[in-house]
């Protein structure tokens, strides 16, 4: 057996299940073993797009997920997706054949490249410990939640392995909770016996199983509001307490009772500058407490007062146990009612700016939230637009919003998309997307229609990219470079293969209505000629910040 066979057959016998890329001559005989061993193969268009599905897909299943990739320009096609995967701390596996010759057309020193984004390296350097190799990065991206590049060399592929060598392949078990210290569970436990008006902010450490449970259970006794980061979104979908979103997406009444709390506690949570709105949502006497497994990331982003080290479940409920009586705090009677209708942004009022020719991007996202079934898993684009989605349609729980937006890159949305919907495919999936980044992106439209996924993909239209438009707009400068002609996105939607609407009025979406109702042939695409005349609120927010 040769080493890519070989070590195709280990990370899958390891467990990992689902494999995405573009295959050549270097990772032909590596991609072909894991399908062999059991795995599914994605193929995408470009391996910008198979990078980012295979981050969706971990982060919206929990597992390690795999790309493949060929050497030298492979890699270097995928690098803004492995990027956003390592700021992202997405147990992501790269298998990146390798060619070690600086003579080569193909070389390029894959190990700074992937050091220079974030990720972590790996290398297979014997047919004798190859196994063991591939295994050791299986388990690196596991329990340290890393995004972990293992170059596979062309010369070290094409060995024998030995009949002697080790090929026992054992699943890792899964990554240890950090238990937090007696005495950190009492110093929190004090903070929110003094607390009379407590937040409880969750992350990306708070997606876990039994997360919310935990949180919603301390959030009574102590009588917390709770609220989310935006990678979160979803986890109190549902709570009669719940804020939704911390940061940028929070609608005004949200954001006022954040900066009105005694104390936030963040809970696998960085409480970096969007979600406290470049810290305007910490008030000057608030006591900040962040509760993260890993040391290291403590008061990173934000002065903590108390930086507790503990897995998220496990410290809420040690916490709990330490008894005491149920507290008011936050939730007063005057408080409770309808508070879920006020802290919506689709029940704040605003004046509709749309006309024939274009719809509000407000208006078009309330009426899709109507139209939408419940149970979706939406993606989301980068740019001007990101906030409308990401506020106005709801998500019924953390496992239905997935936000690749570590790096702040346009055009990942749509294969953001299609990683999640594989990982659930119970659920309608749904990517929001601006003009740029859908055209940006566009190539991966044939891998929805090829997969067969039944997915409706909204464009929020307004023929510019609109950040920079809002940005330098207003101080009087030319805008030739960031302003483009009408593209009819539905026509290049439907020479894909998809069905294809024009949406100017909400009376335009009646087609997606009858598209739900089916039957469904092919996915849908959405072109929503958006009203582009101001910018989003969440934009002048982070404009304000800078």
């Amino acid at each position: 057996m040769k080493v890519a066979e070989a070590v195709g057959r280990a990370v899958t016998a390891a467990g990992v299940d689902h494999v995405f890329g573009v295959v050549g001559s270097g990772n032909f005989h590596l991609t072909n073993a894991m399908v062999a061993a059991g795995a599914r193969f994605v193929a995408a268009r470009h391996e910008g797009g198979a990078a980012t599905m295979a981050d969706a897909y971990a982060r919206m299943s929990g597992t390690v997920a795999a790309l493949s990739v060929h050497q030298g320009p492979g890699l270097t096609n995928a690098v803004t997706g492995i990027a956003e995967a390592a700021k992202s701390r997405t147990p992501l596996l790269v298998l990146a054949a390798e060619v070690t010759r600086p003579t080569s057309n193909f070389y390029v020193d894959q190990a700074a490249l992937a050091h220079a984004v974030g990720a972590v390296t790996a290398r297979v350097t014997s047919a004798e410990n190859a196994v063991e190799q591939a295994c050791a990065a299986v388990r690196q991206a596991l329990h340290e939640r890393r995004t972990v590049v293992l170059n596979l060399p062309l010369e070290v592929q094409a060995l024998d392995v030995p009949d002697d060598a080790p090929a026992l392949v054992v699943p890792p078990p899964p990554r240890a909770a950090v238990k937090p210290t007696a005495a950190d569970v009492a110093a929190l436990a004090q903070v929110l016996d003094r607390s009379r008006q407590p937040v409880f902010v969750a992350g990306r450490g708070a997606r876990g199983p039994g997360c919310r449970e935990a949180l919603v259970a301390l959030a009574e006794r102590y009588g917390a509001l709770l609220a989310t980061s935006a990678v979160a979104r979803g986890l109190f979908h549902g709570d009669p307490w719940s804020l939704d979103v911390s940061g940028g997406f929070s609608s005004p009444q949200a954001a006022e009772l954040i900066r009105s709390a005694d104390v936030i506690v963040g809970w696998g949570c960085a409480l970096n500058m969007w979600t406290t709105r470049h810290g305007r949502l910490i008030g000057p006497q608030t006591t900040v407490v962040q509760v993260d497994d890993e040391a290291s990331a403590l008061g990173v982003h934000r002065a903590v007062q108390l930086g507790v080290t503990g897995d998220v479940r496990l410290t809420a409920r040690r916490v709990l146990e330490t008894g005491g009586g149920q507290r008011e705090g936050f939730r007063k009677a005057a408080l409770a009612a309808g508070l879920a209708e006020r802290v919506r942004m689709r029940d704040v009022p605003y004046e509709d700016g749309g006309s024939r020719e274009r719809i509000d991007p407000r208006t078009l996202s309330i009426a899709l939230d109507d139209i939408l079934p419940a149970e979706r898993v939406i993606g989301v684009d980068s740019g001007n637009f990101m906030g409308y989605p990401s506020t106005y349609l709801s998500v019924p729980d953390q496992h239905g919003f997935c936000f690749t937006q570590a790096f702040q890159s346009i055009g990942l949305g749509l294969a953001t998309t299609i990683g999640a919907a594989l990982a659930r495919p119970d659920r309608l999936p749904v990517a929001a997307l601006g003009d740029g980044g859908a055209l940006m992106g566009a190539a991966e439209l044939d891998t929805v229609r090829r997969l067969g996924l039944p997915m409706v993909v909204v464009v929020y239209n307004d023929d510019a990219y609109g950040a920079e438009v809002h940005h330098f707009g207003p101080d009087g400068h030319v805008l030739d470079t960031v302003e483009f002609p009408p593209t009819d996105i539905a026509a290049v939607a439907r020479g894909y293969g998809f069905e294809a609407v024009t949406a100017r009025t909400v009376t335009d979406l009646k087609a997606v209505s009858d598209w739900l109702a089916g039957p469904r042939t092919a996915p849908l695409l959405i072109d929503a000629k958006v009203a582009g005349d101001r910018g989003a609120w969440w934009l002048e927010e982070a404009f304000r910040g800078h």
